[in-house]
């Protein structure tokens, strides 16, 4: 037998323990945005002594997790040993468009650490294990945790942001009188559609703490006028007649009861005419690699929901009175479900 045959070929080993350490990336990325790196970034390449001086850091340390990500496309360094911003690092700054640097700090949060430290608890039991860790749901260990609370929600807040404009495009929302958006939040996307669609009024319903800024919202996209804000609850009775109902990432949230209620909610308020468009992360059949499935992974720890195929979907709506019509991929990995009353 050769030399070369009696070595073990180690590259699947190696290719594992990559992405075991993923989570040690997601620190070193985490650091990154809380130091403001790309930020100090945005103006002109620097040396890592220089970046140090700003961002009030270690220079040889700032040089070493900016060689760890660099090699992740996270970063560059010039010729002239100068460091600058890629694509990805360009989406860690504050002012970037489509930012993730709220997300990134979330990933670094410790009350988020100690809670994917139990998810081997939810893959046992099948159940959510957030509300067995804290002793109580996970809206209510929010409102007892604020800080965190808006960490949480301006992280995925900033996520939903960035999938607006992909909608819009994806999407002719002109034809409709009205549009209500259920559990809409500040009403970004209600703006986006009512500019798309200038004969249209809107109705944002969601908790009024979750409005309590949306005027100033729709005011700067100048369509305040055309506008009303709804408070009622995730499963309360729906504004009644409009032709267009918005669930965006809702049913994913819900237990299969829960979702249940919420559609035929929506069912027992849509026009006739109307149509009922859920935007979500849809599952593809197979098992390739999709974001849906890590979220998926987090809707199981903390509430005990799921995403879904398309064809699970159908199944669910058809039990609500609802009939899927299509189904719009967008640019971003969201999907427009369409379905009509039926």
């Amino acid at each position: 037998m050769s030399a070369s045959a009696e070595v073990r070929d180690q590259s699947d080993s190696y290719a594992l323990l990559e992405l075991i350490q993923g989570a040690v990336i997601t620190q070193a990325i985490s650091v990154a945005a809380r130091l403001g790196i790309a930020d100090a970034l945005a103006a002109a390449p620097l040396s890592a002594q220089d970046i140090a001086l700003r961002v009030e850091a270690d220079a040889r340390a700032v040089h070493r997790i900016l060689r760890a990500l660099s090699g992740h496309g996270v970063f560059a360094v010039r010729a002239d040993g100068r460091w600058e911003n890629t694509a990805l690092s360009d989406k860690l700054r504050e002012d970037a468009q489509d930012s993730m640097r709220k997300f990134a700090l979330l990933m670094s949060h410790p009350l988020l650490h100690e809670e994917w430290g139990h998810l081997l608890a939810s893959v046992r039991t099948g159940e959510a294990n957030l509300p067995k860790l804290r002793g109580m749901s996970t809206l209510d260990f929010f409102h007892a945790n604020p800080a965190y609370a808006a960490a949480f929600f301006q992280a995925f807040g900033k996520v939903s942001e960035s999938e607006t404009d992909p909608v819009l495009a994806a999407y002719d929302f002109s034809r409709f009188r009205t549009v209500v958006d259920v559990i809409g939040g500040r009403g970004h996307l209600l703006a986006g559609v009512l500019r798309q669609a200038p004969h249209a009024r809107g109705v944002l319903y969601d908790f009024e703490i979750a409005t309590a800024d949306s005027a100033s919202l729709f005011e700067e996209a100048g369509v305040a006028d055309r506008c009303t804000v709804r408070h009622g609850s995730y499963l309360g009775e729906l504004p009644k007649g409009a032709d267009a109902y918005l669930f965006k990432r809702i049913i994913h949230n819900f237990s299969e009861e829960d979702a249940l209620t919420a559609l035929r909610n929506a069912r027992e308020a849509i026009a006739p005419d109307g149509r009922l468009l859920c935007i979500e992360y849809l599952l593809p059949e197979g098992n390739e690699r999709h974001i849906g499935h890590t979220v998926d992974l987090w809707l199981m720890l903390m509430i005990g929901s799921q995403d879904r195929t398309l064809a699970q979907y159908a199944e669910l709506f058809a039990r609500a009175g609802f009939e899927i019509a299509r189904a719009i991929p967008t640019t971003s990995p969201i999907s427009i479900i369409e379905a009509i009353p039926v």
